[in-house]
């Protein structure tokens, strides 16, 4: 008895499945299977998004630190592109300033050069000099006049082994012999506390423009000739004066000085035995 009614059952079983198949073919379930399944998808949806959101949760410290970490990793790499920037940029400026004293050797060929680097300067307001990084073991020696590619600088003042310091032209108690270009006309030229430059006794029948030219005289033999001071700014001059005076604009801007060169072959000439002391018979 039990195996002719399993057998029904199965058969029954069959044609129920045959059947659903064939409705769900024909589409004939479709809206009753949504009708069906659609709770379950909205609790599926539902329990899924409270897992994604669980596992956020947990996630969210351990991705904070890791961003963190990146993000101080990337500032690292920001800060050392930055320094590599300043420091190619600083080598180009250098570069370009050492082909631009290349030149101006090469266009003077009758002197002999050393370049120095400015690797301090003087802190008083009242003193205008500068420390080079070549000395008595460069063959540098006092007196000898420091130039860049635009013009004068000043000459050595003080030696050490391995350093000198230079007096500007600027410097209250600087002096030099110049000439005005193109009159000829001697003068004198003086450093003030101010960092202005004055030409002195320039004499009174000259004619002096602004715009002129000044250069070293080579008189007195602190200097050699013709290297370029600066230009005429100003002028004063009063009938009754015996001499002009001349404000001078010069052409090194001495708040940029990087690197210099020292004339090696030029040797002062000590003059002030031979001068007259004043006074005397």
């Amino acid at each position: 008895m039990n195996s002719p009614s399993r057998n029904l059952q199965t058969i029954v079983f069959i044609l129920i499945a045959v059947g659903l198949i064939a409705l769900a073919l024909g589409g004939y379930l479709t809206s009753f299977s949504r009708t069906i399944l659609s709770p379950f998808i909205s609790a599926q949806s539902w329990i899924y998004s409270r897992y994604q959101a669980a596992q956020e949760f947990i996630r969210a410290p351990q991705d904070m630190a890791h961003l963190q970490q990146r993000n101080l990793q990337l500032e690292a790499q920001v800060a050392q592109l930055q320094a590599q920037i300043i420091e190619l940029q600083q080598q180009l400026a250098e570069t370009n300033i050492l082909s631009a004293l290349v030149d101006f050797a090469r266009a003077n060929p009758e002197n002999r050069y050393q370049a120095a680097a400015v690797i301090a300067r003087d802190p008083s307001p009242f003193l205008h000099y500068v420390i080079i990084n070549r000395g008595s073991d460069d063959n540098i020696h006092h007196g000898m006049p420091v130039v860049t590619q635009q013009g004068l600088v000043g000459r050595i003042e003080a030696v050490t082994a391995n350093a000198s310091r230079v007096q500007l032209i600027t410097d209250a108690t600087a002096i030099v012999n110049a000439k005005i270009q193109p009159s000829g006309a001697q003068a004198v030229l003086k450093g003030q506390l101010s960092g202005d430059l004055i030409l002195d006794l320039i004499p009174q029948g000259s004619q002096v423009h602004l715009g002129d030219l000044v250069l070293t005289s080579g008189l007195g033999g602190a200097y050699p000739p013709n290297i370029v001071i600066g230009q005429i700014s100003g002028i004063r001059s009063q009938p009754q004066d015996l001499f002009q005076t001349a404000s001078v604009q010069n052409v090194v801007d001495f708040n940029q000085l990087e690197i210099v060169l020292v004339i090696i072959n030029f040797k002062p000439v000590n003059i002030e035995p031979l001068l007259p002391t004043p006074g005397a018979p």
